[in-house]
């Protein structure tokens, strides 16, 4: 099976599983088929699509051909779903692999998540919550499949019309798109079996009012159902509702330095569970990452030491700083590959001086 948008755009390709059922429950599209979708995306169509709903064609016909060849050939960098046959699992041991963090605050992060389906990671600079915040959609996947997973990022001139929905020129007018939230929220209500992470960085950084809308509602954990679907404040027809599935988890990424940031409205914070991240420099796994990469244990003591005196001067100026300013780790962890044997040499390198120096004079000081 086939899937179009318009007459030009195929979306997507599964094989039909289960026997038409009307679903009363769906927002929209409540004439269904069992569908097992081994890939989506988006691919200009090989001709002019039928402009009917459903289309049958011979598979062993030109056109099935040129359709299916069409989706073989997409982009390699194009984001498709992995067939669940050869999806490759996803534990808490490979999210582990690089993260700074105890195994049972990981997991228990993992729970909170499960139970309140909305989590923001907060915290200063350089801890890692871009590089967290996969690791954590893909153990709670448990398995890592990047076409299941959106992120975009707030700013100010970011809107309702960009995340839910809105009109957008088309060339010769006005056209009602959705939002990339809604198109994802859509993808996930027609896939309920699976899990699907919207990850959203900077999130304090637009006007969440003004973005979400409806959804400060819809978004709670036991409002994700049809008998919480509202009409959107674009929907052209007047029975045309909405609510976001169950199986859509929201990760919110918020960094706490930047005080020209507006404070996160009261009422989105009871939306979400909040996990603070702090600078991981006293972690083992942070010194093996280092010993790894030939960094000298010298060096990496020096490290250690000098930014968690730099850290606790910066919690200690309740004043004017405090633990949300203080300097994260990720700052050391992209090390040029220093000779393996100076992991074990007392003395400190030149060129490992020079990396430090480096970092310190142009990143850290700054």
């Amino acid at each position: 099976m086939f899937a179009k948008r318009g007459m030009k755009t195929l979306v997507g390709y599964g094989i039909i599983t289960g026997a038409y059922a009307y679903d009363p429950s769906r927002p929209v599209m409540r004439h269904t088929r069992t569908v097992k979708w081994t890939q989506r995306g988006e691919w200009p169509a090989p001709f002019s699509l039928p402009v009917k709903t459903l289309t049958g064609f011979d598979p062993e016909s030109e056109a099935a051909a040129q359709l299916r060849a069409t989706i073989e050939k997409a982009p390699f960098d194009q984001v498709l779903p992995v067939p669940p046959t050869e999806r490759k699992a996803f534990t808490i041991d490979d999210a582990m692999d690089g993260v700074f963090m105890p195994r049972h605050e990981f997991e228990r992060t993992i729970e909170l998540w499960k139970a309140k389906r909305n989590l923001i990671l907060q915290g200063a600079p350089g801890v890692g919550k871009s590089f967290l915040a996969k690791r954590l959609a893909y153990a709670l996947m448990k398995y890592a499949d990047p076409s299941r997973v959106k992120t975009v990022q707030f700013h100010q001139a970011y809107s309702y019309e960009d995340f839910v929905q809105g009109f957008r020129p088309n060339g010769t007018g006005f056209v009602l798109r959705e939002g990339v939230f809604l198109e994802f929220c859509r993808r996930a209500h027609a896939d309920k079996d699976e899990t699907y992470v919207f990850i959203i960085d900077e999130i304090n950084r637009g006007n969440l009012a003004k973005i979400l809308g409806e959804l400060m509602l819809l978004i709670e954990p036991d409002k994700r159902s049809s008998k919480w679907a509202v009409k959107l404040a674009y929907s052209e027809q007047a029975n045309e509702t909405f609510y976001v599935p169950e199986n859509l988890y929201l990760l919110g990424l918020m960094n706490t330095a930047d005080r020209s940031l507006a404070v996160v409205d009261y009422a989105l914070r009871r939306r979400f569970a909040f996990r603070t991240l702090a600078p991981g420099f006293d972690a083992h796994a942070f010194t093996v990452h280092l010993q790894l990469r030939g960094v000298s244990d010298s060096l990496i003591a020096h490290i250690r030491q000098v930014m968690d005196l730099l850290n606790r001067s910066i919690s200690g100026d309740r004043a004017n700083l405090g633990p949300g300013f203080c300097i994260g780790h990720s700052f050391f962890c992209d090390p040029p590959s220093f000779p393996t044997q100076t992991a074990k040499s007392p003395a400190v390198t030149t060129a490992e001086r020079d990396w430090f120096h480096q970092i310190i004079d142009n990143e850290i000081l700054p």
